[in-house]
């Protein structure tokens, strides 16, 4: 998992309450167990509608999404994560999210920021442009920030756990060679005193 720090760039101005995750990827998709390739196919039905935000070139590359009130309803696909994580997305703003949703951007290396409905409605102007131009977002973890150049500065609360892991880039199976000592000392305790359990001795 790639670790996050910071988080800097356009974001797309979506806004919208109740995004599903048949939104974020329709059930056509899938039927791949692989994570790449499935960005192609991620908010299909928002760009079938003239003038999306997502193919508007403004938006090119963005890597955060402004949201509304519980993004990621609906089923509990990972793969909708597949497919943020599969367009260059590495952050979600929104006042809430679905459990189970935000559960799967964690463990895919995407930053799910609370912030209140006020926050999110000057981060949609920012991100609009007040010239017509979008204007970058900066998220700081570390610091647990999310500013603008315009001054506006914004703190948003995360599970210290979940902190961890994002900057340190631990999925669960980093999490799990980041005990490699304590289990090796483990094992070598366990083979002196229960020595038949080892493999060679079975």
């Amino acid at each position: 998992m790639t670790p996050i720090s910071t988080i800097e760039g356009r974001a797309y101005p979506l806004g919208r309450k109740n995004v599903d995750t048949d939104v974020i990827i329709p059930a056509a998709y899938l039927k791949t167990i692989s994570r790449s390739g499935l960005g192609k196919g991620a908010f299909e039905t928002i760009r079938a509608e003239e003038g999306n935000v997502f193919d508007d070139p403004e938006y090119a590359g963005a890597s955060i999404i402004i949201a509304g009130d519980n993004f990621g309803c609906g089923s509990s696909r990972e793969h909708a994560a597949w497919a943020l994580g599969d367009m260059g997305v590495r952050a979600v703003i929104a006042p809430s999210y679905s459990d189970i949703f935000s559960g799967n951007a964690f463990k895919n290396g995407i930053l799910t920021v609370v912030l209140p409905q006020a926050s999110i409605d000057r981060l949609m102007e920012v991100a609009q442009g007040f010239d017509g131009t979008p204007d970058p977002i900066h998220i700081d973890l570390e610091h647990q920030t999310v500013t603008t150049r315009f001054q506006d500065r914004f703190t948003f609360e995360i599970d210290p756990f979940r902190k961890r892991c994002l900057i340190e880039g631990l999925d669960e199976v980093g999490l799990t060679m980041a005990m490699d000592a304590k289990i090796s000392a483990h094992e070598a305790k366990l083979a002196d005193a229960q020595p038949w359990l080892v493999p060679e001795h079975i």
